[in-house]
């Protein structure tokens, strides 16, 4: 069969490479009966960082989006993303939360699960493949392909024929950096055809300028089954677009038989829908040859530079992109690709931003070192491993084989906020995050992150309005102010509706702004300004803003020097922020839920 199949991810990946997927169900939802009708082989609509977004950003259902996209779209199959065992979360699942994950994703209408795991180690694949076989669905095993001193075709075919032997219906080249080159794509696929029996497909990002070529060379060699994104949300971090590589198929013997005029009827809507997150945009998104050094993935791009801008540090990515290789040679050479990316992207942002390499080691960092979440390519760096983990054991067998059961303690700790299974998992992929959007949920205040930043008045005056939604460090907020004390007071009172929680702060007025509804008066919070002072030795700080995850001691308790005291969230990585000194805790000016910022002293220890 000669015939070239299109995958199109314009649901998913391309704009998670280009805007941070931040696109809504609403903008997706209108084009859904063009899309039917063009022919694809499937359409890439969900998994990868969309059930994050959705829960964070949008404040949108994700398994709500899966069944409306499939009642939207009957004639043509639907494809995710799913991280092996990882799920769609940060941390590895106990088997039965993945066989849950699974059927219910098949349930709600998916029907290809392309699997992955960030290491290659194919034991976290088994449980998944195996599942999404046992739900009647299309299970694609994936080479998540990238280069180093330790990976070569001859490991990916080794690769190839483990997946084989699950049972995997086809086998996924995945190059989420861009990192092919034409002829290494025709070697690869060429040993793929040679080796399984069982379509292969390429799924290439068009960061390094080079996938339109790989795309040609890969189908030269016999690859039947190409990802593309249409022309409008196509190039750079995203992928090469649908409509050329058509035109480029026609009246060949591989022709797509997929209809120009039907593509670009679509693509029209789309680029209409793309002005609507023109604050999404980056400079980052373009093609970038440097991909081939700092290698970081189409997916990772938009968000570190969204991540970096809201740390006021976005002048520094070049030197994140310079850490990155380095920290990835100190972890044993993964593949930068979910979690992995995120793990050494934050680590290389914490080694920029603190100025000191390894100064503060995240959470993942740590248990990727311990062996939480897999075998690691290469040997990785000794001494940091002993840092991070101390006298800890090292994990040497499949991490999801120390977990026990855990669905029904999770269904258990998210209590009555899980209206059904869907929820629980929600809860489960993202504890904080789903935890806060099922509340909201609850009590009807689900308000996504606004599209636009609010404008400046005719008269040059900031409007600061009554009522409005807020994002700090990733998180969004809506927030209603009710009432003030009277004016012309040096203290005063200040009450809001917070998520639809009643709050007071009092706060010191410093300068006038213009509210609506005439209420003047800047505000600073008072408790906030008890940890604006020049840090002593035993002050507890942090080296960039974050969010406040656990205060773990108290006011009069014994605290041990490298005792953990807080945990903190910065990027989507928890970190462990230990006591700088032994001594008694003093004071405690940070609650759970908070943002922090560098300047702040956030715990007081004194000597006993």
């Amino acid at each position: 069969m000669q015939k070239v199949h299109i995958t199109d991810v314009i649901l998913r990946d391309a704009h998670q490479s280009l805007i941070a997927t931040r696109m809504r169900t609403e903008d997706m939802l209108p084009a859904c009966s063009m899309l039917d009708n063009i022919g694809y082989w499937s359409l890439e609509c969900w998994g990868g960082a969309t059930f994050d977004a959705c829960l964070r950003f949008l404040k949108e259902d994700p398994w709500e989006r899966l069944s409306k996209l499939k009642t939207a779209l009957p004639k043509t199959p639907l494809q995710m993303l799913l991280r092996g065992q990882n799920l769609l979360g940060y941390r590895h699942y106990s088997d039965d939360v993945v066989r849950a994950f699974v059927k219910r994703a098949a349930a709600n209408g998916m029907d290809v699960f392309r699997i992955f795991d960030a290491l290659n180690d194919v034991r976290n694949l088994r449980t998944a493949i195996e599942a999404t076989k046992e739900a009647g669905k299309h299970a694609q095993g994936t080479i998540c392909y990238t280069t180093s001193p330790v990976h070569d075709t001859a490991s990916f075919i080794t690769l190839a024929k483990e997946l084989a032997t699950l049972g995997c219906d086809s086998i996924a080249i995945k190059d989420m950096a861009g990192l092919l080159t034409p002829y290494a794509t025709s070697e690869l696929v060429k040993a793929l055809k040679d080796t399984v029996d069982v379509p292969v497909h390429l799924h290439s990002h068009a960061t390094s300028g080079l996938a339109e070529m790989c795309q040609l060379k890969a189908i030269e060699a016999g690859c039947r089954h190409i990802d593309t994104a249409l022309s409008s949300w196509s190039g750079g971090t995203s992928h090469p677009p649908t409509e050329s590589l058509v035109m480029a198929l026609q009246g060949t013997k591989h022709d797509t038989g997929l209809d120009l005029q039907k593509l670009q009827e679509v693509n029209d809507y789309f680029a209409q829908v793309r002005k609507k997150y023109h604050r999404f945009e980056s400079e980052f998104t373009g093609v970038d040859t440097r991909v081939h050094v700092f290698q970081v993935p189409g997916g990772m791009i938009s968000n570190l530079a969204n991540q970096l801008q809201e740390r006021n540090a976005l002048n520094r990515i070049s030197e994140v992109y310079a850490e990155i290789p380095r920290v990835r040679k100190d972890l044993g050479y993964p593949p930068l690709v979910t979690p992995t990316s995120q793990i050494v992207g934050t680590q290389a942002v914490l080694n920029v931003l603190t100025g000191k390499r390894y100064e503060t080691i995240t959470n993942e960092v740590k248990r990727y070192l311990q062996g939480g979440y897999g075998k690691a390519p290469a040997p990785i760096d000794t001494g940091l491993q002993k840092r991070a983990i101390g006298k800890e054991d090292i994990i040497d067998c499949r991490p999801a084989d120390l977990l026990k059961p855990e669905f029904e303690h999770l269904r258990q700790e998210i209590g009555h906020l899980a209206l059904n299974d869907e929820d629980v998992l929600s809860y489960a992929m993202f504890p904080e995050i789903g935890k806060q959007f099922l509340e909201l949920r609850s009590t009807g205040h689900l308000v996504p992150e606004p599209l636009e930043i609010a404008a400046t008045g005719g008269n040059g005056v900031q409007k600061a309005p009554t009522e409005f939604n807020v994002a700090l460090h990733g998180e969004s907020y809506h927030v209603k102010v009710t009432g003030t004390s009277p004016k012309n007071q040096s203290l005063r009172h200040f009450y809001f509706m917070v998520d639809g929680m009643p709050e007071e702060i009092v706060v010191e007025t410093l300068d006038e702004i213009v509210l609506d509804g005439g209420t003047q008066g800047a505000v600073k919070s008072t408790i906030g300004s008890k940890r604006r002072r020049p840090a002593a030795d035993g002050d507890v700080v942090v080296s960039m803003p974050c969010n406040i995850l656990d205060v773990l001691v108290k006011e009069d308790q014994k605290v041990s020097a490298g005792q953990p005291v807080l945990i903190t969230e910065a990027m989507k990585m928890e970190t462990e922020i230990t006591a700088p000194i032994s001594g008694i805790v003093k004071a405690v000016h940070v609650v759970k839920g908070e943002s922090v910022n560098p300047n702040e002293v956030l715990i007081e220890i004194g000597a006993e």
